[in-house]
């Protein structure tokens, strides 16, 4: 949309394209710039009629209905076991929830690393870091799933995931309306205090299971 007053273009895109990548596209027409609004994110999946707004459960049913499953076939699997042990039962749910985001993002790749990179401290850096990442959660839903080197598992979980939440309260706290990339590149979240609670499990679990090894 033009706004010949303002001298502003708002560009919606099906795919989205970073920032970085459309500036550098205009980087021989200095005197345009480009810039991300704050009040820009629509939900483009969102199967309400238009300029109807979707409940906070409508907005984040996939990732609560992913959270239900992780929670309920963690629990069936301590209670076949005879007993519910809450620190083994901790290592199953970080093993599920590493195997199922690490499977969204991997869905789309690309698409994952470029929308990541527009709030996480590392992958603006380094967008390849995008790339990494959800390598990394496959990696870490295999270690605990196979229990293989508690203490280090722990450890690099507890590393990567404060690192990421840096960039996910930096973009709550300034109200930047952006897609969340925690499901990839599937489903079009807002990033809000729940991907803040998501990342903020993570880092406690591993806290906890690391001052139980320690």
């Amino acid at each position: 949309m033009i706004d010949l007053t303002k001298g502003e273009v708002a560009i919606d895109m099906d795919q989205h394209i970073s920032t970085p990548e459309l500036a550098e596209a205009l980087k021989d027409y200095p005197k345009y710039r480009i810039s991300e609004s704050n009040n820009n994110y629509q939900d483009t999946t969102s199967d309400s009629a238009p300029g109807e707004t979707k409940s906070w459960i409508g907005t984040y049913k996939p990732i609560l209905l992913i959270f239900g499953y992780i929670v309920g076939v963690t629990i069936l699997i301590e209670i076949a076991g005879g007993t519910l042990i809450w620190h083994r039962w901790m290592g199953h749910f970080m093993a599920g929830f590493f195997l199922v985001f690490s499977f969204f993002k991997l869905l789309n790749l690309k698409g994952f690393a470029e929308s990541y990179s527009m709030y996480d401290i590392v992958a603006q850096k380094w967008k390849g870091w995008g790339y990494v990442y959800a390598f990394t959660e496959l990696a870490l839903g295999i270690a605990f799933l196979t229990g293989f080197s508690p203490l280090v598992t722990n450890a690099v979980t507890f590393i990567v995931m404060t690192a990421s939440i840096v960039g996910v309260l930096q973009s709550v706290l300034n109200k930047r309306k952006i897609k969340c990339a925690c499901l990839g590149d599937v489903f079009n979240l807002p990033m809000t205090t729940v991907t803040v609670i998501e990342d903020a499990l993570m880092i406690g679990m591993s806290a906890i299971m690391l001052l139980t090894l320690l």
